[in-house]
């Protein structure tokens, strides 16, 4: 009860003074959020042309000197800054694929793979499609508080103002994650990646004559961003290493999924495919499933049985742990078996 207490109280703080700015500044929920955001880090209220006035400033102090930024622990920042953004996709009418991963996947994502990172002393990992790092900082906070790693993190978006959240969020958890605006197709300069996890963007890539050298690329007209940034992520994971991804159900049944296939062939073992429950979705098309593949190389074998099923309700909690008790079973049992 506690824990929900101190999330809403930051909510809150959040959510109030984010109106007061909205109003002051006549700006969008999610700017006036970032603006409110920036200013409970450095500790004052940015005045630009006697915007916000004396009054709301005032306002706004006593709202940020009401929270404890040294003690704020890291899923009340994460769960503050959720509800932040669900207000903010319903003011401002957020597009699709700039939405959260929901708090239930992400949970299910984080404890898939901590049994396979779990002996390893430092992780790297990578969000190539980061957002405002819910995600990425919800499996973070799963594996520091299940394994003994030092772990530091590498997230990429385009979008400025999603990034812009992404630092609030990590600043907040004092999560050890670089931020890089910039075009995750584009030429990047990583790290070896223990580690990539990313709900990825769904649709088509424009930029067709930038993505000739990927494997899976379209033969005629625009290639799949998912595909693409699925070979992105894992060019740069070890061999060995994991990518665990949300993507779309019909994943291996569009026509493009025989250039996603070979690319696969090549590069990495397809481990695990689990659905998640049909009642989370409300057409047929927008189903996903959670992807788990291992790049090829190191000790990276083919799992002697893929797993493939399909999540029951999360509603039905008794159904749903034993599922994922099977899974668990697997991982122990099968793909990591010497």
């Amino acid at each position: 009860m506690l824990a929900i207490k101190e999330t809403e109280a930051l909510f809150k703080v959040f959510d109030e003074s984010t109106e007061l700015l909205k109003e002051a500044l006549s700006t969008s929920y999610l700017d006036a959020f970032i603006e409110s955001g920036d200013n409970l880090i450095d500790g004052h209220v940015q005045v630009e042309d006697g915007q916000p006035n004396e009054k709301v400033v005032q306002q706004l102090q006593g709202l940020y000197d009401s929270v404890d930024r040294q003690h704020l622990d890291r899923e009340t920042v994460r769960q503050a800054i959720q509800l932040s953004m669900l207000k903010a996709m319903r003011e401002d009418d957020i597009q699709g694929n700039h939405q959260m991963t929901p708090d239930t996947i992400g949970m299910v994502m984080g404890y898939l793979v901590i049994r396979l990172v779990e002996k390893q002393s430092q992780l790297t990992l990578l969000d190539p499609a980061v957002g405002t790092a819910n995600l990425l900082t919800t499996v973070i906070n799963q594996l520091t508080a299940a394994t003994h790693a030092e772990i530091s993190a590498i997230g990429i978006d385009n979008d400025d103002s999603l990034l812009s959240v992404a630092d609030i969020n990590t600043t907040l958890q004092q999560a050890n994650v670089t931020l890089r605006h910039q075009d995750a197709l584009g030429e990047l300069q990583l790290p070896e990646i223990d580690l990539a996890v990313s709900d990825l963007p769904i649709g088509y890539y424009p930029l067709d004559e930038k993505v000739t050298t990927f494997k899976t690329h379209a033969q005629s007209g625009h290639s799949y961003v998912h595909h693409l940034m699925m070979e992105q992520a894992m060019h740069f994971v070890k061999p060995g290493g994991f990518g665990i991804f949300l993507v779309p159900s019909q994943l291996f049944s569009s026509p493009e999924s025989k250039g996603l296939l070979a690319w696969l062939q090549d590069t990495a073992y397809l481990q695990s495919l689990l659905a998640l429950p049909k009642d989370l979705f409300t057409a047929q098309q927008s189903e996903k499933s959670i992807l788990l593949l291992q790049r090829r190389g190191g000790n990276a074998k083919q799992a002697d049985q893929v797993m493939i099923g399909e999540f029951p309700s999360f509603k039905d909690q008794a159904a749903f742990s034993k599922f994922v008790a099977e899974v668990v079973d697997w991982e122990l049992n099968d793909l990591l078996k010497k």
